[in-house]
């Protein structure tokens, strides 16, 4: 595995230098217990101000929840970091001989600057028929997170906002809605998440757990 991590970082690089200071390209290894450290190599962390040895993302947890056999290579979606920049993304899936995933291979293009050059032209060249004509509807980019804390807190937020209301007014459904919401995030492999989580919704951890298998 040594060998595929060498040839990744090799790669890496070679992506960094090529397209520019804008393009951070992180290399997330699987096969590490410690998931608090999937970090194991990062070249411009400071697009999203990363570092080797800083935790997950979301599409970490996303593939650890998933089937390797039905996981196909994300490209061109949009994230955004934590001071608003928007990047353009890709996430590769590196597999083992085995054919699980051992390692992710991301790059995040910052086009934050190109996004406001092309609204400036936009303006210029828009006729009145298309601005009068209703935009089409973007999902919202996934916020890169720095470790499993913001992480974790990340999707709690994703799922009271999915529910609509705040827990205190919400009832048993709401709160079997968010739970299985996060179970499908992966959310419940950060360690003591379960605790936070029944906390959060006044729940016990064996009530949590019947919430989560009826999924």
């Amino acid at each position: 595995m040594s060998r595929q991590l060498d040839f990744l970082k090799q790669l890496a690089h070679g992506l960094a230098v090529q397209f520019g200071s804008s393009c951070e390209v992180v290399i997330h290894d699987l096969t590490r217990k410690d998931l608090d450290k999937s970090i194991v190599y990062i070249e411009n962390g400071e697009v999203s101000n990363r570092h080797t040895g800083d935790g997950p993302s979301g599409i970490v947890l996303e593939t650890l929840r998933s089937d390797p056999a039905k996981l196909k290579d994300r490209l061109a979606y949009l994230t955004k970091t934590d001071d608003g920049r928007i990047l353009k993304s890709s996430t590769l899936y590196i597999r083992d001989e085995n054919g699980r995933v051992a390692y992710i291979f991301s790059m995040n293009y910052d086009i934050t600057s190109l996004l406001a050059v092309e609204n400036v032209v936009r303006s210029l060249i828009q006729t009145e028929q298309e601005a009068d004509s209703s935009e089409k509807e973007h999902d919202s980019p996934q916020r890169i997170t720095h470790n499993v804390t913001e992480l974790l807190n990340e999707l709690i937020e994703q799922a009271i906002a999915r529910v609509g209301k705040p827990v205190a007014l919400m009832n048993k459904d709401d709160k079997v809605s968010v739970v299985q919401y996060l179970n499908d995030a992966g959310a419940f492999l950060i360690t003591k998440s379960g605790d936070k989580v029944s906390s959060l919704l006044g729940i016990s951890k064996f009530t949590l757990y019947s919430y989560m298998d009826k999924g």
